[in-house]
């Protein structure tokens, strides 16, 4: 009788399959693969050789803690001679000696997670059991029968590979790019990630249905959204948006996403203070792509949150122009999402493809604070019953606006609004670029289109349909230069007469700080004149200075000013209002590298600000991350206060561990300068 068979050792060829299966990153310490795709390992044998013949061996691959062939989280299969793919399956490749070569299959519908893999060898009547090894599974945007396929190798490298990006900020007449480091692939997270899967409701309340619905993106992908935000179960992050973060991390200093997870799981999975839209959508962006979903961040300037459904977003202002908050709601000056790329088996044909999740928490969907997966088509088509949460991502791009200008009497009159459109340069970083990509148009038809209005109808956006009455006049609020921080500055009423008759009205001007969210701060400047004569077919400008030492203290970390116009004609008890959001840009980080940039070779990284405030900068700071340059952040204190027109320096080590093109991150912090942000690219060659 032939002897047992006695497993020496399994080679489960890290180098190789992270190599094929674009993990190489992940594959340091345990095998990461990608479904759908074949991987190999080699089986060491002592004693004796496999023989066919003679040896039976069958694999078993198990995931979760009741792992089942019903649910799909486990598998057995035998040893075969012919290669097979889209199943699991394994085949001998290749055969000499004691060591036997095999190719191992997957399914292109298999959950992912943390797999236990053993292998049952018997011969005759005899058997023994060896354990493998343990592996991960991942979504597989290059396999054609994967439900995240994506057909461009150039967006598979951008929304699933690439470790850096932007997300844009500031207002729609001044967009900025911010650089994150997602850092997908960084030392540790892809196992917070599947730690986050764990710590998900619906896992603790049933571990056997949550691992057997982890095939799906759609399903992973509102885990996610729910997970990322704190409010109903352990999530990472906790929101906060009334400039109080004394006791957290304001979140405008972020500048990874890789500080956050590293956090979260650091304290035992206790939430993160502090994040907001762009922090949630971003730290998103990272698990999603890490699990192998492709993902990019999005932002939505003027974006609308309506909380009534009804698709009108209604402001009340008294006769002075000044907001009426309890009786408003509110339009972001931007707000940021994500969209992964996924198919959508639970709806009918035409709704693959990008799918608009939001991680913020704004309203329940089913229960929970999440948002989506909704098919980015049926928003612009006005589908409004697709699932999820259609009507509040439609309502965020294309609700109307009514103003509404509260009289003695509590009586409203309605205001003619010229200058705000919801919904408006929805921009994504580009591919392979570090360009912005305006992607408006997959989200609205042209405005005024017959498809835009077939859209409404099927919204039933009845005020989008109703035609707009003509005014006799026009307000805008133009501003001059560029405005930096620390200056004194100039914007203008606009106001063209379009009729062959004078009017006489009265113009109030009033600008006040404003976060991103809408919400309003002090005042800081504002004129009133009361006898505007507005001659035939005129145009006139009406300039309204704004002083830094008015705005100075109670400028948030947005760096936004919001100038508004109420132009009132008393004989016809009319009013029309205008408003523009106003972007106050910070100075330039500048960013030097000293040293020759190769693999493994230490490099140094020099940062300078130069103080453009008319007084001295203390407590100055410079924090510095980027995925292969660094292995965790780095802080450096400048010791002195910087006087005015003086530069900040610093200077930081860097070590470089992946060759290719990498982005350092940079924030800067101070008393009265905060949350400034550059960075630099990087090509490292090999040593």
């Amino acid at each position: 009788m032939a002897k047992d068979l006695v497993l020496k050792k399994c080679d489960l060829q890290l180098e190789v399959n992270g190599h094929d299966h674009h993990t190489a990153d992940l594959c340091r310490e345990r095998l990461v693969v990608r479904r759908g795709q074949p991987f190999r390992l080699t089986l060491h044998f002592e004693g004796r050789s496999y023989e066919a013949s003679t040896d039976s061996l069958t694999f078993s691959a198990v995931t979760g803690p009741a792992p089942s062939v019903e649910a799909g989280t486990k598998a057995c299969f035998p040893l075969s001679s012919a290669v097979e793919e889209g199943a699991w399956a394994a085949a001998v490749l290749n055969q000499q000696d004691g060591v036997v070569s095999l190719q191992l299959s997957t399914p292109a519908s298999a959950p992912i997670g943390l797999y236990r893999l053993s292998l049952e060898a018997s011969t005759g009547y005899q058997g023994s059991s060896f354990m493998l090894g343990h592996f991960t599974l991942l979504f597989n945007t290059w396999c054609p029968a994967d439900a995240v396929y994506l057909d461009s190798e150039e967006e598979r490298q951008e929304y699933v590979l690439t470790q850096q990006g932007f997300i844009y900020q500031g207002s729609v007449k001044y967009i900025k790019n911010t650089p994150w480091n997602f850092g997908q692939f960084e030392d540790g997270i892809l196992d917070i990630c599947l730690t986050l899967l764990d710590m998900n409701p619906k896992f603790l309340k049933d571990a056997w249905r949550d691992c057997s619905r982890r095939s799906s993106p759609v399903y992973l992908g509102r885990v996610v959204s729910a997970m990322v935000n704190c409010n109903d179960d352990q999530g990472v992050l906790l929101g906060r948006w009334d400039n109080n973060y004394k006791d957290g991390v304001s979140p405008m200093f972020w500048i990874s996403s890789v500080d956050i997870l590293r956090r979260w799981k650091s304290s035992g999975c206790q939430r993160v203070k502090y994040g907001q839209c762009w922090v949630f959508a971003a730290v998103a962006c990272t698990v999603l792509r890490c699990l192998g979903i492709p993902t990019r961040v999005v932002t939505n300037f003027n974006s609308a949150h309506d909380q009534n459904s009804n698709l009108l977003i209604e402001y009340v202002y008294n006769k002075f122009g000044e907001i009426q908050r309890d009786k408003s709601e509110m339009i972001w000056n931007y707000h940021c999402w994500v969209e992964s790329w996924m198919s959508r088996p639970d709806l009918q044909p035409g709704y693959e493809g990008w799918q608009a999740l939001d991680p913020t928490p704004q309203e329940k969907s089913e229960g929970t604070y999440c948002c989506g997966p909704v098919p980015v088509r049926a928003i612009k088509e006005g589908n409004l019953s697709t699932k999820y949460d259609a009507p509040f991502v439609f309502a965020e791009v294309n609700a109307d606006v009514v103003t509404w200008i509260l009289q003695d009497d509590g009586s409203m009159c309605k205001s003619t609004n010229n200058s705000q459109t919801v919904g408006m340069k929805i921009s994504t970083k580009s591919v392979g670029s570090d360009e912005r990509e305006d992607i408006t148009h997959i989200y609205k038809y042209p405005e005024g289109s017959p498809e835009e209005r077939e859209a409404f109808k099927r919204a039933n956006h009845l005020n989008k349909l109703t035609a707009k009455v003509e005014t006799e006049l026009a307000m805008r609020i133009r501003v001059g230069q560029s405005m930096n921080m620390g200056s004194d500055f100039d914007v203008f009423a606009y106001i063209t007469n379009k009729t062959v008759k004078s009017h006489t009205c009265r113009l109030l001007l009033h600008a006040r700080t404003v976060s991103y969210n809408g919400v309003l701060g002090p005042e800081c400047g504002t004129k009133d004149l009361l006898d505007l004569s507005l001659e035939p077919l005129s145009e006139k400008s009406i300039p309204l200075r704004i002083l830094y030492e008015k705005y100075r203290e109670c400028l948030t970390e947005s760096n936004l000013i919001k100038v508004r116009g109420l132009l009132v004609e008393p004989d016809t008890n009319s009013y029309l209002l205008a408003e523009r959001d106003i972007y106050l840009e910070n100075p330039e980080i500048k960013i030097r590298i000293l040293g020759e940039p190769k693999q493994n070779r230490k490099l140094v990284a020099e940062a300078s600000l130069r103080n453009p405030l008319p007084m001295p900068l203390l407590g100055c700071t410079f924090t510095m991350e980027g995925a292969g340059l660094t292995e965790e952040q780095k802080t450096v204190d400048v010791p002195d206060p910087v006087e005015a027109g003086e530069e900040a320096k610093v200077r930081v080590n860097l070590l470089p561990c992946q060759v290719g093109r990498h982005k350092l991150v940079v924030n800067f912090e101070s008393d009265k300068l905060k949350a400034v942000k550059g960075f630099r690219n990087i090509i490292i060659g090999p040593a």
